[in-house]
């Protein structure tokens, strides 16, 4: 794709990196770091929040350390993916099974997130719930002392009302991927926005947002709570760029939605940020 050109600093809080460098499976691409490097540059984005995938019953120190180490000497700022023992079913039995849930060996804990927020190759963390639960209330209260951001990917099975009891009322920030409607779901999306008026530590990110009218909604009536998400590598960064520079917003909010709101949230976005 061509490279872009525009005048505005962006930063990235969403994209996949593989954490043992190697080729990494997106469907039916592969990419490496180089290569994510490489498109990130191409589309003018000059830092990015990087984290491995997401992948059940498995342990995430070594690949978080995986991504820490491939974040070195690039423009990657790698966030800790987390897990949990809360499931996303919310009937009967499935607050049931939450509660008489147990930590096995494979999930996060409390010391692993301390661990995490005072190392300075991390910072913030990442849940998809789907995959990796809700942690349990020893891990969120040490998610508060700590108070760094989560990123938490919303969706059909991590829908606004569920995001609104497990995670926005807690006291660290928390930045809702997709608008929380992923995929395509967008009456959850607009949900998802109402939320803002009550939870003001609640951030939205961009990438997979497919429709105009929500992205300009959400920047017309809460312009520093959108943060620009790429979705990369399984959307090309040239593509998310494109979504946002055609919006029908002033300069000063495509500003924010680029860099001003990130940065604030995550310091090692910011131009002089230990990135």
């Amino acid at each position: 794709m061509l490279e872009l050109e525009h005048g505005f600093r962006i930063v990235d809080v969403y994209a996949r990196l593989a954490p043992d460098g190697s080729t990494a499976e997106f469907g039916r691409r592969t990419i490496t770091p180089d290569r994510l490097e490489r498109e990130m540059h191409q589309a003018g984005i000059t830092r990015s929040i990087v984290f491995p995938p997401a992948s059940a019953e498995t342990s995430y120190v070594a690949p978080n350390n995986g991504v820490a180490r491939r974040s070195v000497d690039r423009p990657f700022v790698a966030v800790a993916r987390i897990n949990g023992t809360e499931g996303t079913d919310t009937s009967v039995t499935g607050r049931f099974r939450n509660a008489i849930s147990t930590r096995r060996e494979f999930h996060t804990t409390p010391e692993d997130v301390e661990k995490y927020a005072y190392d300075d190759r991390f910072h913030g963390f990442v849940i998809d719930a789907t995959v990796d639960g809700y942690p349990d209330e020893d891990v969120l209260a040490t998610l508060e002392d700590v108070g760094l951001p989560v990123i938490v990917r919303g969706g059909v099975d991590a829908p606004p009302e569920t995001l609104a009891t497990t995670l926005l009322e807690r006291s660290f920030p928390v930045v809702v991927a997709h608008f929380g409607g992923h995929p395509l779901e967008h009456s959850r999306m607009h949900e998802m926005v109402d939320l803002l008026d009550d939870y003001d530590d609640c951030y939205l990110e961009t990438s997979f947002v497919r429709y105009r009218d929500l992205l300009e909604r959400a920047l017309l009536e809460h312009p520093d709570r959108v943060l620009f998400g790429s979705g990369a590598p399984a959307c090309h960064p040239d593509v998310a760029v494109m979504e946002i520079l055609t919006l029908d917003v002033s300069e000063d909010k495509l500003w924010r939605a680029f860099s001003k709101n990130a940065c604030r949230v995550f310091e090692g976005l910011a131009p002089d940020g230990n990135a």
